[in-house]
């Protein structure tokens, strides 16, 4: 990673149409977790649009066949990143039904909901937003490395340097607060993809974490309406704040962006806003290197690199 940004043409209005103009992705496959619903029907719809086979495994797949329907060339699987057992499932179907997997999007994600536990004692943020995209990424690696180039997008947030990885407590064992959870499988994100490109540009798979920015989304089911009144983001009647909130469309341009663009074709490990790789590290490469090492052990798994 270099230390100058990349500048595009796209910036924080663009959307994914505007960042897919021209670019034909006929014959190439990608998987969108969460693919059916806010900026992952967003994605979805526009790698449809742009020709390729998308592949969404879904945690409610009728909800996501409902909200997919018309949409060409898609396909709907199950899938509960919660459950290593489902995420193992689903790897397995689509290795038999595909050869390759040239993209990988993941985007499905869970934000400051209560304290919720997985069948594996692990909190619900770091389970779902970043466990399960481990090892559904570990589980496919045969996919990706047979594609020739691919690239995995992790769907990140906003980054803040106050963030960290609570090592002595990954699992919010000792207290548990909704933000800090949220906040920490989000900076586990960003740490996942920059060592991952690490890993796997040998083998030409490349990665990217990525800040959408502020989008009403069904993400945030979770929060009471009093409560984001009070943070700012809608006033008491439920409108938001003026200029605060992107569409869909421009919510899901810099993960589109970040799996499809030519300039990118060099890079990789990049935390990316407003369709631009962004200047300076993450964070330590020393905090990529354990998380990944504490997620091989959590989940079994460690077969890239």
């Amino acid at each position: 990673m270099t230390s100058d940004t990349t500048h595009t043409m796209f910036g924080a209005h663009s959307t994914t149409a505007d960042v897919l103009a021209g670019i034909d992705l006929t014959g190439r496959t990608a998987v969108v977790t969460g693919g059916y619903s806010g900026l992952g029907l967003a994605t979805t719809r526009a790698f449809a649009q742009a020709g390729a086979r998308v592949v969404v495994p879904a945690l409610r797949p009728d909800a996501a066949q409902r909200a997919l329907a018309g949409v060409p060339g898609v396909e709907v699987d199950q899938l509960d990143l919660a459950d290593l057992g489902s995420v193992r499932a689903f790897a397995e179907r689509f290795l038999r039904s595909h050869s390759a997997l040239d993209i990988l999007i993941a985007n499905a994600g869970i934000m400051a909901c209560p304290e919720t536990r997985t069948g594996h004692g692990w909190e619900a943020h770091l389970a779902i937003n970043h466990l399960g995209h481990y090892a559904l990424v570990n589980l496919l690696w045969p996919a990706l490395t047979a594609a020739g180039t691919a690239r995995v997008v992790s769907v990140a947030s906003g980054r803040n340097p106050t963030w960290r990885i609570r090592w002595d407590d990954v699992q919010f064992e000792r207290g548990y607060d909704k933000w800090e959870a949220y906040t920490q499988s989000k900076l586990a994100n960003v740490l996942f993809a920059r060592h991952l490109d690490l890993l796997g540009r040998a083998q030409r798979v490349r990665a990217f974490s990525v800040n959408p920015g502020w989008i009403r989304t069904p993400l945030q089911r979770h929060l009471a309406v009093e409560e984001m009144v009070a943070a700012g983001w809608i006033d008491a009647d439920g409108t938001p704040a003026p200029g605060l909130f992107k569409t869909v469309e421009q919510g899901a341009a810099t993960q589109v962006w970040a799996a499809t663009s030519p300039q990118l074709d060099a890079n990789g490990g990049d935390y990316c806003v407003d369709c631009q790789r962004t200047d300076g590290s993450p964070t330590d490469a020393s905090e990529a290197a354990r998380l990944w090492a504490l997620s091989a052990d959590l989940t079994g798994l460690d077969v890239i690199g």
